[in-house]
């Protein structure tokens, strides 16, 4: 089952988001790709701690307040800014989701300040 699949069968109103990849540092701060709206989503509000995922392994945790499941294909590497319900949020760390053979939609879990 593909992740539209899934969301088409269970999810009567899915969430569109803006996501702006992250791609580096520059001169004057973060530097971002163009937003790019990813749909199907869910958008699930509720907060739990989470392992920040940084270049160095420092492995800081902090609380999520937000976590977005999306389509296995969207490109949102940790320190990117997604907009979802009208906030925008910096990713802190996002997870594949894969089926392993079953039945089940492969799909990313990012979770948002």
């Amino acid at each position: 089952m593909t992740w539209e699949e899934f969301i088409a069968a269970h999810i009567p109103t899915p969430a569109t988001v803006s996501v702006e990849a992250y791609e580096g540092s520059g001169a004057y701060g973060p530097v971002y790709a163009a937003a790019v709206n990813v749909t199907p989503c869910v958008v699930e509000d509720s907060r739990r701690m989470v392992r920040v995922q940084t270049q160095d392994a420092a492995g800081a945790e902090q609380v999520s307040s937000t976590t977005v499941y999306a389509p296995l294909a969207t490109v949102c590497p940790a320190g990117s800014r997604v907009t979802a319900a009208g906030r925008t949020a910096r990713v802190l760390a996002v997870s594949r989701i894969e089926a392993h053979g079953l039945p089940l939609p492969e799909h990313l879990e990012i979770s948002l300040e």
